[in-house]
């Protein structure tokens, strides 16, 4: 465990992080199934609004290194050819 001051408070910044970290990557899955579930219901128009708006939640997510911006990339790819195919 820590033995510094130094230590223990970079200890206490890393929980903290970690724990806003896991918030955004869930809000991150969140927007995700928000378009997957308007893909399955089938409804192109409403897929496209969905999608539209969790476009920028996934970039801001890549944006600040939380995930990589391939995976951003790829996400996005996959819902906007899954909404083409409607």
């Amino acid at each position: 465990m820590a033995n510094t001051a130094q230590a223990r408070k970079r200890a206490r910044q890393a929980t903290k992080q970690r724990a806003h970290n896991m918030s955004q990557r869930s809000t991150l899955r969140t927007a995700i199934k928000k378009v997957r579930k308007a893909i399955e219901a089938g409804d192109k128009a409403a897929a496209q609004a969905v999608f539209k708006e969790s476009q920028s939640v996934i970039d801001s997510i890549a944006d600040k290194k939380i995930v990589h911006k391939n995976l951003a990339s790829r996400q996005k790819s996959r819902l906007s050819a899954a909404i083409k195919a409607l």
